[in-house]
């Protein structure tokens, strides 16, 4: 599946819905002669689908965005039993195959963290893997974030995801020098063996959709859109 790519990350709250958007924004900004997709497969409660909605112009009804919702935001297997339902994976893969072939790229937002529960059996990394999904990790920039990187990269090699690299964004307002100290890029690549692909930068305004555009910029989108024909002035910046 090398025309998608799918934004997990080390826990909840990590930064995945501000790497989406950026890509996203990134993408109707500068890239006009080719289709994206966007997909949140499964959702508990208000969130994503409705801010991509609010932000962009996708061209694609909320049961395209997201296949499979759930009133209450709680975990997938928890929410559909309260609401007498079961996780219908193959609706989404259906969805997600149909997707595919009417857009050029898919951006695919994952759930919680990778090892967050889709059903009783099943973790996000489980996804990534039957799905042969290439994924970019989102890291927060904080106290533990080495540990945070190092142990679920080990869980993405250990389950057999494509892990693409490391993405690390400042959940909050950080020093140049907190930046250094919490995630050292060399520390945490020596650990992994897994690029990191760059650094977002803390967002007073996460729905500016210019900003957005411009924080990806500083982003490798190489290695996280290789299918992608990036505009010269951009890619060169």
């Amino acid at each position: 599946m090398m025309n998608s790519l799918l934004i997990s990350a080390s826990d909840t709250e990590a930064g995945k819905t501000v790497l989406t958007t950026a890509l996203i924004a990134y993408w109707k900004k500068y890239v006009c002669s080719q289709r994206l997709g966007v997909m949140k497969p499964l959702q508990s409660g208000v969130g994503d689908r409705e801010l991509y909605s609010q932000l962009f112009s996708l061209e694609q009804s909320p049961e395209e965005i997201t296949p499979l919702y759930f009133e209450a935001p709680l975990a997938p297997p928890i929410a559909a039993e309260q609401e007498g339902r079961r996780v219908e994976l193959e609706k989404v893969w259906a969805a997600f195959c149909n997707l595919q072939q009417q857009r050029d790229f898919i951006l695919i937002e994952a759930l919680g963290g990778l090892g967050s529960p889709i059903t009783h059996e099943l973790i996000v990394a489980d996804l990534a893997r039957d799905w042969r999904l290439p994924t970019v990790l989102v890291v927060p920039i904080r106290l533990g974030a080495i540990a945070q990187a190092v142990s679920n990269v080990a869980l993405a090699r250990r389950m057999g995801v494509n892990l693409r690299g490391i993405v690390l964004n400042c959940v909050q307002p950080c020093e140049q020098q907190e930046i250094e100290n919490w995630t050292p890029i060399d520390l945490i690549e020596s650990l992994t063996q897994i690029p990191v692909l760059g650094i977002l930068p803390y967002l007073e305004n996460p729905h500016d959709v210019n900003q957005l555009a411009q924080v990806a910029t500083n982003l490798n989108l190489e290695d996280l859109l290789p299918s992608l024909t990036l505009k010269p002035s951009v890619a060169l910046s």
